[in-house]
């Protein structure tokens, strides 16, 4: 198996931060992502490396193994145990812990799963956890729907349930890496990266939106048609409203995770526009009010 240098995949030296692990890899992946590169292998295949980096790199006790490791980081647990055993018999004893370095972890590994030290050739062990992360917009999470993520060169269809959080993690069983000495595979862990391009702010379930109100409306009374997250809503506005006032909508927010039919609200802040280029009448007609006041 060749060395591949996951820190050169993603542009950047061993003193990146995991801030710039992960600014660099959303940066790539939206790049080379099959579904902005249709039909072309060499993007496929950049995407399959840059996911691969970042299975490791983001995460800091892969990111130390692999420092230490290498190509052969997955196994580095195997290797430590295989060490700890070592100490108890007398050889080992003998010429000391010290004798094992980490140049000599690829060679060791290689003669203890490859038969020539029968002790340990049946050993089991589970496959490697995989690391993905999948680039959704808001709109796409407020309702259940089918998903297709390749990890791998693998395509993986799952469903995407409604109302998954930004940052939030889901595990897929069997999905990760192959066992060793037909050991269990490893399990695919995906992580939902949400962006919001839309003029609501969300928080937890609940929606929030800044609306307009003119004068005229705010002091009289009347309704007004506002946008919901999901179509329009006629909306009572109430006489001598004020500047920020805030009005909640029941149900009108975010679906509740795994809650079918269950809707967080819609909080909607009035922000007042007073009139500009009055005529004169309307100059008049406002002097004559403040005189009244």
């Amino acid at each position: 198996m060749d060395f591949i240098d996951y820190y050169k995949i993603l542009g950047m030296d061993k003193k990146a931060s995991e801030a710039d692990v992960k600014k660099a890899y959303r940066k790539l992946a939206r790049k080379y992502h099959p579904d902005l590169n249709p039909n072309d292998k060499e993007a496929e295949r950049k995407f399959k490396e840059i996911n691969e980096a970042n299975e490791v790199l983001s995460h800091p006790e892969n990111r130390k193994k692999y420092d230490s490791y290498g190509k052969d980081w997955k196994h580095a647990e195997e290797f430590e145990k295989a060490q700890q055993h070592r100490q108890s018999q007398q050889s080992y004893q003998q010429h000391g812990q010290s004798q094992y370095s980490a140049e000599d972890f690829s060679d060791f590994f290689g003669s203890m799963f490859g038969g020539q030290r029968g002790g340990q050739r049946n050993v089991q062990y589970r496959g490697q956890d995989f690391q993905a992360a999948l680039h959704l917009n808001l709109q796409d999470v407020y309702r259940t729907h089918k998903r297709t993520l390749t990890v791998n060169g693998k395509n993986i269809r799952l469903t995407v349930p409604a109302g998954v959080k930004n940052g939030q993690t889901i595990r897929i069983k069997g999905y990760g890496g192959e066992g060793i000495n037909g050991g269990p595979k490893g399990d695919l862990n995906i992580t939902f990266q949400i962006d919001n391009h839309t003029k609501f702010k969300r928080d937890a379930n609940n929606l929030y939106a800044t609306i307009d109100l003119d004068l005229y409306k705010a002091m009289l009374g009347g309704e007004k048609i506002i946008d919901s997250f999901d179509g329009k809503v006629k909306l009572k506005i109430a006489p001598e409203t004020q500047n920020g006032t805030q009005v909640k909508l029941k149900g009108k927010g975010f679906p509740i995770y795994k809650k079918e039919g269950k809707f967080g609200d819609l909080i909607i802040t009035f922000e007042l526009k007073t009139p500009v280029n009055l005529t004169e009448k309307e100059k008049e007609l406002f002097n004559e009010l403040s005189k009244m006041r």
